[in-house]
């Protein structure tokens, strides 16, 4: 486990953030599931995808997968993606949040929420700031690039 800095792109300030993890070995079984919606964003070419391990913090989910695009139609085209290849899977969401706007797409698979920002939706909801205690899950044990 580590511990990095991270600079935001928009004040330049350097901050630290969450620890980097491997999901523990309960979680393993929704590994597939977070594998698939994190290749589907990144075949989509979704930004700084990141994966946030929630669980010791709150109740209401286990893991947000937290991706932006450069326009309306990309972020919407990465929604499009992730609900396409999670189907394939037998995964359907509980509710999808958003997607007209394209600003901020919210999907909720109930143990995973994807979400889909515009890249200045991103920067002012900072997700990644707010749930700084949340583990960081290293894209590699994800399957993502």
């Amino acid at each position: 486990m580590s511990e990095t800095t991270v600079q935001n792109p928009i004040t330049h300030q350097f901050t630290e953030s969450a620890p980097v993890t491997a999901p523990p070995a309960e979680d393993q079984e929704y590994l597939p599931t977070l594998q698939t919606a994190v290749s589907a964003a990144d075949e989509k070419k979704a930004q700084e995808i990141v994966v946030l391990r929630l669980s010791a913090i709150t109740s209401f989910t286990d893991y947000f997968v937290i991706c932006s695009g450069a326009s309306s139609r990309q972020v919407q085209a990465i929604a499009d993606e992730v609900l396409a290849q999670l189907k394939q899977r037998g995964v359907r969401p509980l509710s999808t949040e958003g997607y007209q706007n394209a600003e901020w797409v919210l999907i909720d698979y109930g143990p995973m929420v994807v979400h889909i920002f515009s890249e200045e939706s991103r920067h002012f909801y900072d997700l990644e700031r707010l749930w700084r205690d949340a583990e960081r899950v290293p894209l590699p044990v994800v399957g993502g690039q």
